[in-house]
């Protein structure tokens, strides 16, 4: 894969491309690449802390025609720092908004580990479709060139809980995203992986995503296992363990607002 999910000429305001466009409309953008872009703008507030939790309130659709954002540091800690931000269309209104825990690592101590999560290795997978196959538009978008995706034996794009490995273009051109900017675009996708039925039948909009890294993962192809909670009362949950060919790296949670769905694809 090539290009980057957007550009900039002034690092202040940020331009989607087509792999950043979302599935239900061309004038959107799949949130999980703008979160990158907060996580981004985030570390650079407090460089010699760790971004460790990022929540993120999804207010509204995130414009195709471009944001800019703004931070700010509302606690500053030796050890623990909080920072918070806000997504701008190009009214000044707020899209998104943000806040995040900042942690100062400390020499690698042996604490003892008790438990033993399953390891996955993207070698063991092969090549799949993303789980949503149909837009409601024609363009290019980021099921179709945003990312590559892979499944386990056994595992497939249906619906219900999955695993599965995803690979996404960089955040911006001729620049390496920082681990934790890499995992946000493949965060935002557990309600889709998991879902408990297709969205012509149901909508699962998520208006908040809250992403917790315990380590920072390694590799191109990092890893998702997903499992969604729907309630009767339309409110539901994904839940997803986030890993790398090491084993767990944290965990990515989205609030779900359920209805029965009046798109057809």
């Amino acid at each position: 894969m090539a290009d980057s999910f957007f550009t900039t000429r002034d690092n202040h305001w940020f331009q989607p491309t087509s792999h950043t466009r979302g599935p239900w409309d061309a004038n959107h953008c799949h949130a999980g690449p703008p979160t990158g872009m907060i996580a981004r703008a985030l570390e650079q507030l407090l460089p010699g802390q760790r971004l460790t939790r990022l929540t993120v309130n999804l207010i509204r659709p995130v414009p195709f025609s471009g944001f800019q954002i703004t931070t700010e540091v509302t606690r500053t800690g030796r050890i623990v720092s909080i920072s918070t931000a806000a997504l701008l269309d190009h009214d000044g209104k707020q899209c998104v908004t943000a806040t995040a825990l900042h942690m100062t690592p400390q020499s690698n101590t042996p604490f003892p580990t008790l438990h033993n999560d399953p390891v996955y290795k993207p070698e063991d997978a092969v090549p799949g479709k993303f789980p949503i196959e149909k837009s409601l538009h024609n363009m290019p978008s980021f099921k179709d060139d945003g990312v590559s995706v892979m499944y386990p034996e056994g595992q497939t794009n249906k619906p219900g809980p999955t695993i599965s490995w995803l690979r996404t273009v960089p955040l911006l051109p001729d620049e390496t995203p920082s681990a934790f900017q890499r995992i946000c675009p493949l965060a935002d996708c557990g309600n889709a992986f998991s879902r408990n039925a297709e969205p012509w039948e149901v909508n699962f909009m998520n208006p908040d995503l809250t992403l917790l890294l315990h380590r920072d993962p390694v590799g191109e192809w990092l890893g998702t296992d997903a499992q969604s909670h729907w309630q009767p009362d339309g409110i539901g949950m994904s839940d997803a363990r986030l890993f790398d060919q090491r084993g767990s790296v944290g965990r990515a949670i989205q609030t779900l607002l359920l209805r029965t769905s009046d798109v057809t694809c």
